[in-house]
């Protein structure tokens, strides 16, 4: 093997070709004209283009990566995860061309990636797995017959994929309907494919998955466990490994039935069997099996040294396993997946420039982005992992939040500070984890007030000290010096919700009175450091036009003079995101109830329902399916019975 292509983007694109350059072989990015500035596409030793952002023409088209691995003369191909990491027909395509496919055979990822026909597999094995349906009848009047004899809460999901895509919890016979519609929508957008499946939903489960690796020779053995129950519609926020809740007998017993499931279809290369446990970790249930590398396979290689990547590409030539048993593990690892979303508003994605990426050395950073990046609507929203290795887990958990809380992630909304209050929270500390914990620590986990004030005076410093190294009139006076001081110069910004003013004055030297209180700068730049009453502190400030963006703030410095005619529309419902309108439900002058669907905008691959917060009649329409939208852009107006 010496050359190997990518058929992936972002992160996971970046961590393949770390490995493969380290062995010595060359790398090939494939990357949409939304990509051709990322990181990944520098990186690579060479790239082609294959086209336009939407990924049914570009990371989806099974035509053109071959074609382009054909152009550059690659000797293998490697899937990443997501997009075609799971299907069959593009395995096959690489082997028909005479490629190699770092992954499992073809029929492999066939049979298991079916997930009824995987249920069927660890059955036959002797795995226990969850109630459900799995037949061939996907009609809607056929599910919901299913569903309903199955019983609620139900959990309705795509056969194909994964990744929380195409999946929606059902309480109630009324759902029912809706979130079929739905899920298939999003599979068929997701994967190509929009076959579901039913299984009973266990209430407060443990996610646990097992990493399994397999060479051509026979040797399958697994590389323990990962703990995953810390989720957000029912995709992985934090990964860790060992489990918390886990003893060795458990351990190993599912490790046991991982490997009983891939012996049972001959797996090669890795793949990981994902599994779910009640509270205790006693009772456990086969869930699926994703035929590719995870995106927290970090965690399982920090506690076990072993290269995962490095042992694909080992045994796509051909080479045994390095080893023949699972190896001993090594102290603790944490990895929390920082998302470019707003945590504290329903986890809406976010998009923008990436003004500026500081994380600290302390940790692993697996990143798809850097300074300068920009961040779309068209793929997922995950920025980067960010894993933690240390003796034990409280350890573990400490370095990675302190390392989020003193990150810098400027220009667009992260789950940075969210992630650092999960990692702090005393019930993630005792390990009392289920795939439910954030909702019902909800609360607990919003966002806390925070300091605006020292926000709003590292903003305002920094920006008198960039006027200061600015100018080239009069460069020896200070701005702000006035003759007869008669008033304090001042600063007026905007801030979730608030509005904060910093009155200040220059008093010479770098001193200024702000308050009742001097202030003295001690440095610039990125970088503010002041002293107040004898307490250094520092912060890094990031500009942008009028914004500043401080500790995760992003304070919008208001004009001297407003635009006064500035208003919201009564009764407009705006767009919470980019994205594009897949389905308009209402036309203008249909009544609805409170709660109804207007519209359902599609972003990074999934689909998000806006409702009507009231009831009343559809006024306006401003968009229509197909059309794209920016944040805060009006979609509709609903104007209330009576209004």
């Amino acid at each position: 093997m010496k050359k190997l292509l990518i058929a992936n983007r972002g992160e996971i694109a970046l961590r393949v070709m770390r490995t493969a350059k380290s062995m010595g072989i060359a790398t090939v990015a494939v990357f949409s004209d939304a990509d051709e500035a990322m990181p990944f596409v520098r990186f690579a030793d060479e790239a082609v283009r294959l086209g336009p952002p939407p990924a049914r023409e570009s990371y989806l088209s099974i035509e053109k990566i071959i074609a382009a691995a054909k152009r550059v003369e690659a000797d293998a191909i490697h899937p990443g995860y997501g997009f075609l990491s799971e299907n069959a027909a593009f395995a096959r395509a690489v082997a028909e061309a005479g490629l190699v496919f770092v992954g499992p055979s073809a029929d492999v990822i066939h049979r298991l990636g079916s997930k009824k026909e995987a249920k069927a597999i660890a059955e036959a094995a002797g795995v226990p797995v969850v109630p459900g349906y799995r037949g061939d009848d996907q009609s809607t009047s056929t599910l919901v017959e299913r569903a309903k004899e199955i019983g609620f809460p139900l959990l309705v999901k795509a056969s194909a994929g994964g990744g929380g895509k195409g999946m929606r919890i059902v309480r109630e016979a009324g759902e029912l309907a809706e979130a079929i519609d739905r899920a298939k929508g999003e599979a068929a957008s997701a994967f190509g494919d929009d076959t579901l499946l039913l299984e009973r939903y266990v209430e407060r489960p443990r996610h646990i998955e097992i990493q399994i690796l397999g060479d051509q020779h026979g040797a399958l053995v697994h590389l323990w466990e990962r703990e995953c129950s810390i989720q957000r519609r029912h995709q992985k926020v934090i990964e860790e490994s060992p489990s918390p809740v886990l003893d060795l007998a458990r351990r190993i017993a599912m490790g046991n039935a991982a490997v009983a499931i891939g012996r049972a279809v001959g797996y090669t290369n890795a793949g990981t069997v994902e599994l779910i446990t009640d509270t205790t970790g006693r009772d456990f249930y086969f869930l699926e099996v994703n035929t590719r590398l995870q995106v927290e396979h970090p965690v399982t290689e920090l506690v076990t040294g072993i290269d995962l990547v490095r042992e694909q590409i080992r045994v796509a030539r051909g080479e045994p396993l390095a080893i023949k048993e699972p190896p001993p593990q090594r102290g603790h690892a944490i990895e929390v997946r920082l998302y470019a979303e707003d945590a504290d508003r329903g986890y809406v994605p976010a998009t923008g420039p990436v003004l500026d990426f500081r994380i600290s050395d302390e940790v692993r950073v697996d990143s798809g982005v850097e300074r300068g990046s920009e961040v779309g609507i068209h793929y997922d929203p995950m920025l980067a992992k960010v894993i933690a290795h240390a003796p034990t887990r409280g350890e573990a958990a400490a370095l990675l939040a302190r390392a989020l809380e003193t990150a810098t992630v400027a220009g667009l909304t992260t789950n940075r500070a969210f992630l650092a209050r999960v990692l702090r929270h005393p019930a993630f500390v005792e390990g009392a984890l289920d795939t439910h914990f954030l909702d019902r620590h909800a609360s607990e986990l919003a966002a806390p007030a925070r300091d605006l004030r020292t926000a709003a005076i590292a903003a305002t410093l920094a920006a008198w000290h960039a006027r200061k190294i600015a100018r080239t009139i009069l460069p020896h006076v200070e701005p702000g010096w006035r003759n007869v001081p008669f008033a304090d110069q001042t600063a007026t910004y905007a801030c979730e919700g608030e509005t904060i003013t910093i009155a200040y004055r220059h008093l010479g030297g770098g001193r200024f009175a702000i308050g009742d209180r001097t202030i003295r700068l001690i440095s610039g730049g990125d970088t503010i450091v002041f002293e107040d009453d004898g307490l250094r502190i520092s912060r890094r400030v990031v500009t942008a036009g009028d914004k500043s963006y401080v500790d995760g703030l992003v304070l919008a410095l208001e004009p001297r003079f407003p635009d006064a005619s500035r208003e919201a529309l009564a009764g407009g419902l705006v767009a919470p995101m980019p994205a594009r309108v897949t389905k308009v439900l209402v036309k203008e002058g249909d009544d609805v109830a409170t709660g109804a669907t207007l519209l359902v905008l599609e972003a990074m691959k999934m689909e998000h329902a806006v409702k009507a917060p009231e009831g009343g009649t559809v006024t306006k329409l401003a968009v229509a399916a197909g059309d794209q939208v920016q944040v805060d852009q009006l979609l509709a107006v609903v104007t209330p019975a009576g209004g």
